[in-house]
């Protein structure tokens, strides 16, 4: 395990490659670096992919959770990635994101915007932001102590790993057959969830909430102005379309790609498929 000092915390952090080429991974709820280690050997050769998790995530530290979870803020995420990217020398480099690190990496753009080039973002949470009512965030907690209802949810951002009829309610999800080494590592990550911090948990979608409310980021997409290629998985059932059309419009150079029969999580469902976006997003690039 490798971590990195990050301000106040350390950060676990993984690289894959070596290259002149370097893109940083910024995962999304409950979730880590590890999303992107089946996809990671297929990614073109001249690139240094590096994934980082965010505190209270993966191998990072678990600060405890102020009272109203600022300090598990998509700022406060994005802060700790800058200082982490400061401590491992990388002055610049381009993002992949997956969800909820869509919009953290949307924070980290326009903190310090000449630091980044190319986006690649996987079904991501929006500048927009997210609403969560009580009863949602309720379904969280419910979800720290249930090992069940935790698969069965995560089960519905990783739709096309398994069978259809096993996904409706009160049934168990069953993995599709074929599927190699994925369904080891889904259940590897189902067990990591059970690790992270309820500044995750409980923080991630009040935190959300609060940028939906403020609609500072909304207001901010046409400054960002870095090339974004965006996937959505047309079984997307986390992800609103409308979202995603409403940034590619507001952005100046922001391209949207929709792929049939894939839900919210191309990066386990169909990391062959995952790595060849990603190869021809960033590869053959000088820097």
């Amino acid at each position: 395990m490798s971590t990195v000092e990050a301000g106040e915390v350390r950060l676990g952090w993984r690289e894959w490659g070596q290259g002149d080429v370097t893109v940083v991974f910024i995962h999304g709820n409950l979730a880590s670096k590890d999303w992107i280690e089946l996809a990671a050997p297929m990614f073109p050769s001249g690139l240094r992919v590096i994934g980082i998790d965010w505190r209270g995530c993966g191998d990072s530290d678990r600060p405890k959770p102020a009272a109203d979870y600022i300090n598990y803020s998509m700022q406060q995420h994005a802060h700790d990635m800058l200082a982490a990217l400061d401590t491992l020398g990388i002055g610049f480099c381009h993002l992949a994101t997956h969800s909820t690190g869509g919009i953290i990496a949307a924070r980290m753009l326009l903190m310090q915007p000449q630091r980044f080039g190319r986006v690649f973002a996987l079904d991501p949470v929006t500048p927009l932001g997210m609403s969560f009512n009580a009863d949602q965030i309720g379904l969280f907690q419910a979800m720290m102590t249930n090992k069940q209802l935790t698969r069965t949810v995560m089960a519905s951002a990783a739709s096309s790993l398994f069978v259809p009829e096993s996904l409706v309610p009160n049934a168990i999800p069953r993995f599709r057959e074929g599927l190699g080494e994925i369904p080891a590592l889904f259940d590897r990550i189902i067990e990591q969830t059970f690790g992270v911090s309820e500044g995750i948990w409980i923080g991630t979608p009040v935190n959300l909430t609060r940028e939906k409310e403020s609609r500072e980021l909304e207001r901010r997409m046409p400054e960002i102005q870095h090339p974004h290629l965006v996937l959505w998985g047309e079984q997307d059932g986390w992800i609103a379309l409308a979202d995603l059309e409403t940034m590619a419009a507001a952005m100046p150079d922001c391209r949207l790609v929709t792929v049939p029969r894939m839900g919210h999580s191309m990066n386990l469902e169909l990391p062959a498929l995952y790595a060849g976006y990603f190869g021809a997003w960033f590869g053959g690039l000088a820097h």
